[in-house]
Parts: C-alpha cells; structure tokens; sequence
C-alpha cells in the first residue's frame, strides 16, 4: 500500500506528527505483532505521546478490539 504526499499532509495537519515519524512507526508496526494486546497499547500509547492526545483506557480498549477483530477500515486515506 503506498500513499500520497498528499495524505501525509492531511495526517501532519491533523496530528503534528511529521511524514518521516509516521513512516519510522510503521515501520516499527511492520515489525510487531498487531494482534498483540501489549504491543498495541505500546503504539497507542506513543502515539498519544506524539500527538499530545489523552487515550482513556476505554478508548484504548475499543481500538485494540477493532484491530484484533479486523474491523479496521481497509481504506485508510478516506479517513483523513
């Protein structure tokens, strides 16, 4: 899957998280197990970080369950 300057700006203008950070952590997801429950509340939590975004436990809880159910959204540019 590859994706437009375009949409990495949409996403920086979103979250202040530049190109080149969003790329480094997905690589780090490309490299973990994201059916991990640990290792998706690590990149949840970082992600907050990045973004200065509180993530309550129980948002943290529906997003691990959307991603270990594959409720994901597959086309993820139409989300920004």
């Amino acid at each position: 899957m590859t994706f437009s300057d375009n949409f990495f700006k949409r996403v920086e203008k979103k979250t202040n998280v530049n190109k080149d950070t969003i790329l480094d952590l997905a690589k780090k997801l490309g490299e973990g197990n994201l059916k991990d429950e640990g290792t998706l509340r690590e990149v949840i939590n970082e992600l907050s970080k990045m973004t200065g975004k509180t993530v309550t436990e129980e948002n943290q809880k529906k997003i691990i369950d959307a991603v270990v159910g594959n409720k994901v959204p597959k086309d993820i540019d139409k989300m920004f």
